[in-house]
């Protein structure tokens, strides 16, 4: 039997698909609109929340419901369309860039540092994990005081894994957001240490700044054992492994590890700060992998749209879903991770409007209705 798509990409996250929204507004029609015109990724035109109609034939290997969200989680959706998910988004980029500054002081010896702070200071970094970290611990009355000292560790790790995956060895890239990448500065050798020293400093940060009168040991110990599990073995370090490894068919599993750990990750992370329920951590779990690898389906999209006609040379695109099998069956993934994302979050009605950040990362996965690097000044 020939590979599928669907098969492969959606069998990780069992994705249900839903009813609300109608679909020429969704997220198929859109793409396939952006196929006929030029744009910039700051101008792109907002999805708005409609009604789908279901598809007349649920083909992927997953659970259809037929049940649609209740009236409150229809309410919920629409209030999150006109969140100001720009505001929040980069007011908290303020902070988190002083605690972070705060965290990587330049000491002895004085050019890892330097290397660190290079990389985990980056301008151009939208802060995604540490956001996404504060959001989810906010959702449950959580204190952003609680949530900072992981939030900053959770960019410090996302930080060192970026400057391991463009090693020479690894994706070999000389640039990253818009600057060279660590090891273009300071060389191969110091990159490597930059990136081995921002891991460990990161759990380190945890431990030492965390308040113990906002979160018990108990609670730190599932957040530390959760960063640990993503970077491992068997989570972002096997999703570069099959980067490197991989054929084609692996594209799901690469996506999946190299994008939706870290966002799960950082979800997960919020909610046990929290002390959320374990079911609510799972759902939590569930939302940040399908948005994680939203994004990353969005970004390979819009840069396919971008690029010089007939340029063919885009490095790795065998190891993206645009890659392997072009730009609608990738924004049919998309579709079904937003439903998915959507879904898990409707779960989270109780907590009213504390939600509404959540479903914004969602819709601003699609409409990239602004750009975070640069609305944060």
């Amino acid at each position: 039997m020939p590979y599928s798509v669907q098969s492969h990409a959606i069998s990780h996250y069992h994705l249900i698909t839903t009813t609300p929204f109608s679909y020429r507004s969704g997220i198929k029609y859109f793409f396939l609109k952006l196929k006929m015109a030029p744009f910039t990724i700051s101008t792109l035109p907002s999805l708005r929340i409609g009604h789908f109609r279901k598809p007349p034939n649920c083909i992927l290997p997953i659970h259809c419901s037929t049940a649609a969200p209740s009236p409150s989680s229809v309410s919920i959706r629409s209030k999150a369309v006109h969140f100001d998910l720009k505001t929040y988004w980069t007011s908290l980029m303020v902070q988190i860039n002083e605690k972070l500054d705060e965290a990587i002081p330049v000491q002895f010896p004085q050019q890892i540092y330097e290397g660190m702070r290079y990389s985990a200071l980056a301008k151009g970094a939208k802060r995604s994990p540490p956001v996404m970290c504060i959001s989810a611990c906010e959702l449950f009355g959580g204190s952003r005081l609680a949530a900072f000292p992981t939030a900053c560790a959770l960019e410090m790790v996302h930080a060192a894994s970026l400057i391991h995956d463009d090693l020479p060895c690894m994706d070999d890239s000389l640039s990253r957001r818009g600057q060279p990448s660590n090891h273009a500065v300071y060389g191969v050798d110091m990159a490597i240490l930059a990136g081995d020293a921002l891991f460990p400093l990161g759990f380190q940060h945890i431990v030492s700044h965390t308040p113990s009168d906002l979160v018990p040991e108990s609670r730190l110990l599932r957040v530390i054992a959760e960063i640990a599990r993503c970077v491992g073995s068997t989570g972002m370090a096997a999703g570069q492994f099959l980067d490197l490894e991989g054929g084609p068919n692996a594209v799901g599993l690469i996506q999946d590890k190299k994008f939706g750990e870290m966002a799960e990750c950082s979800a997960v992370c919020g909610g046990l700060l929290a002390g959320a329920e374990d079911d609510e951590i799972e759902r939590l779990r569930r939302y940040g992998r399908a948005v994680g690898v939203l994004y990353a389906i969005v970004d390979d999209i819009l840069d396919a749209r971008l690029k010089p006609e007939g340029d063919n040379e885009r490095k790795n695109r065998g190891k993206s879903y645009v890659g392997v099998y072009g730009i609608e069956k990738a924004a049919e993934v998309a579709e079904e991770l937003r439903a998915k994302a959507l879904e898990e979050l409707d779960g989270f009605e109780k907590y009213g409007d504390q939600v509404l950040p959540l479903y914004s990362f969602v819709n601003y996965a699609i409409d990239r209705s602004f750009n975070v690097d640069e609305a944060s000044g």
